[in-house]
């Protein structure tokens, strides 16, 4: 099964490249009321006890380019979810 989603363009801006032990996600967010919830996605994902699981690289006006390891994909793309940053996800 894939995991997939559908963002409005107006919101974020988002683009996928997979790689062999993760993705590369690049990501700016449009939206200044979903500004927060990209910087609240940052500390969860700092905070947890695995160090290595999403990385951010914050760009100037809202642009990250984020690596997320291939086997927390699933809870990176719920956490753009969770935060408003996706209007869809779904596994096909």
């Amino acid at each position: 099964m894939t995991l997939t989603y559908r963002h409005n363009k107006e919101v974020i801006q988002i683009s996928e490249t997979p790689n062999v032990s993760d993705v590369e996600f690049d990501i700016k967010v449009l939206a200044e009321d979903k500004w927060a919830g990209i910087k609240e996605l940052q500390r969860t994902f700092e905070d947890n006890d695995v160090h290595t699981d999403v990385l951010f690289y914050p760009y100037e006006n809202h642009h990250y380019k984020v690596i997320v390891r291939i086997d927390y994909y699933a809870d990176f793309i719920l956490g753009l979810m969770k935060h408003h940053l996706l209007e869809s996800v779904e596994w096909v």
